[in-house]
């Protein structure tokens, strides 16, 4: 289980599509430094490098520039042995970034040293310093603007199931729209944009269990099949990952802005699921699942073997 996943806070039953924010524990961190070579680099550099029209997206017209300016600056607050930022130029994996100027200080730790800025320099002009970030830490960024009620601007380069290039410049409720169950978060779309693009920090946390291995799960790169055919509670061991975010804002109340922070994971459920405590939480949540939010998860042709494969883990050997 990794450290940024509250399991206990965010696996609950009865399962409910509800908007789960937390205030933000004083000191609590919300980037995580992107180790080079690193699972979360390697996807990022592949993605950036071939779909970034897909990644790197804004709503014509829309100035992220202070919205950057507050993430390069709470970056390099939180981790300056890590990420370096004086308002124009930003240092980080050895690479300097000034405006659209990209410059290697010294070479990379893994493939042929310059994996980044060579992406880098790839990227459309104006999108140099967010790509930096994007590498720099393993989440994935976007800006909500609470003026409109709309995220205006998006670096996700791990997107989970679904379109990043069809959501930029809708309104927070239109996002959500298509997921199920999902009344209770767009009954409240206006007054969670209020609240987290006010003085306050907010985490929530989503999770899934999906048969898609990678952190990148764009809908245009995920095995259409799904489960494999005639999946079985012995399958369950290699077939299931154990798929989680971690989301936080960080504000800009004066200008009311926050950036949203995405931390994906991705581990072999099995792994993820070792405690019978933990087994027996998600079976109840996953058990009380309504069908529409098991066909929106893709998890009706799985619900039943993985019920039995929880229970087993459970200890459990009632229904």
């Amino acid at each position: 289980m990794t450290s940024a996943f509250d399991f206990s806070h965010a696996v609950t039953a009865p399962f409910r599509m509800q908007p789960g924010l937390r205030r933000l524990a004083p000191g609590a961190r919300q980037l995580t430094p992107a180790r080079p070579g690193s699972r979360h680099q390697r996807e990022k550099l592949a993605v950036l490098g071939a779909f970034a029209d897909q990644a790197l997206l804004a709503e014509p017209g829309f100035d992220a520039t202070a919205a950057l300016d507050a993430l390069a600056r709470h970056a390099a607050a939180e981790h300056p042995q890590h990420f370096a930022w004086d308002g124009r130029c930003a240092h980080a994996l050895g690479v300097r970034v000034d405006g659209d100027d990209v410059a290697q200080q010294r070479a990379g730790v893994f493939g042929h040293g310059d994996e980044v800025t060579r992406c880098l320099r790839a990227l459309p002009a104006g999108w140099r310093l967010a790509g930096l970030l994007a590498l720099a830490f393993e989440e994935d960024f976007a800006v909500v603007d609470g003026a409109r009620g709309t995220i205006p601007w998006l670096a996700v380069a791990l997107p989970s199931h679904w379109a990043p290039e069809a959501k930029v410049g809708h309104r927070f409720a239109q996002v959500h729209a298509p997921v199920a169950d999902s009344e209770r978060l767009i009954a409240a779309s206006e007054h969670l944009v209020r609240l987290v693009t006010g003085p306050e920090r907010w985490e929530r946390f989503v999770w899934t269990v999906t048969p898609h291995p990678r952190l990148h799960a764009h809908p245009a790169r995920v095995d259409p099949a799904g489960w494999p055919a005639g999946l079985t509670v012995a399958d369950l061991a290699t077939a299931a990952w154990w798929r989680t975010e971690r989301q936080t804002f960080v504000p800009l109340p004066a200008r009311r802005q926050a950036v949203f922070t995405i931390h994906v994971d991705v581990q072999p459920l099995a792994q993820a699921i070792e405690r019978p405590a933990d087994a027996r939480a998600l079976l109840d949540a996953i058990a009380s699942m309504s069908d529409a939010v098991l066909a929106y998860r893709g998890l009706a042709a799985a619900r039943e073997p993985l019920l039995a494969w929880l229970r087993e883990r459970a200890g459990a050997h009632a229904a």
